[in-house]
């Protein structure tokens, strides 16, 4: 099993308030792999520091075997991650085929690659308001329409941050239903939520971050089987 992206010691600051205390974790091609714990623990932090979208302090990312760390955002993507930003971030004034196909491209040669037939069949809704401007839908849309836009990348890593937050349970639901049609298809999925029912159904391994450091990592079995992980670092 090869391991897609590697981070080991990562550190990262916002100015003078440090963040990320030294951040060590894999996700292994083909698999789910979530980040988990209460907010402000760093999470979305590490994500952005993965991304290029803060520089981090210390540490080596390294993506499909790619020394990544120090790298602008564009590079990043270019190199195939792709994200679903935490408030989905969609572009309001374009249609929803216009948010589609604005980022869209196939640059390692995917097979299948993503396009706006496939995403439609993954999100029949989208077809529906395919020419609806992205400020016309509801919030599970916009959800269903980031998720589609970071799919057009084709990227080799999915990452996302607050998957299903502030969405209504059907449509929680449906996101699940999707994240695990994609594991199927071997798509390498990084994601950040708080239902950790669906996120142990979902995944195969767990990343708990608890101010800034991993302090537990393990199999969704290992996870189900340790009540105490869940009420020390992830109860409300």
């Amino acid at each position: 099993m090869s391991v897609l992206l590697e981070v080991e010691g990562l550190e990262a600051s916002y100015g003078a308030a440090k963040v990320l205390f030294g951040m060590d974790f894999a996700v292994s091609a083909g698999k789910v792999v979530t980040l988990m714990g209460r907010n402000g623990m760093g999470k979305t932090t590490t994500i952005r520091a993965l991304l290029g979208m803060i520089a981090s302090d210390a540490g080596r990312i390294v993506f499909d075997g790619t020394e990544m760390t120090g790298r602008p955002s564009f590079r990043v993507a270019q190199a195939g991650l792709g994200l679903v930003p935490e408030g989905r971030q969609i572009f309001s004034s374009l249609s929803v085929e216009e948010n589609l196909i604005a980022t869209s491209a196939n640059r390692h040669g995917a097979t299948p690659g993503w396009s706006l037939e496939r995403v439609y069949e993954f999100f029949p809704r989208l077809r529906e308001r395919r020419l609806n401007m992205g400020n016309q839908l509801s919030g599970g849309e916009q959800q269903m329409l980031a998720i589609g836009r970071a799919l057009m990348t084709n990227p080799k890593l999915l990452i996302l941050d607050e998957a299903t937050e502030g969405l209504a349970p059907l449509v929680r639901a449906e996101i699940w239903a999707c994240l695990e049609r994609l594991k199927g298809e071997g798509q390498s999925i990084l994601v950040v939520d708080k239902n950790v029912d669906a996120l142990e159904k979902l995944a195969d391994a767990h990343v708990v971050v608890e101010k800034g450091q991993v302090v537990w990592s393990g199999t969704s079995a290992e996870l189900a089987a340790d009540p105490t992980v869940r009420e020390r670092y992830l109860s409300v």
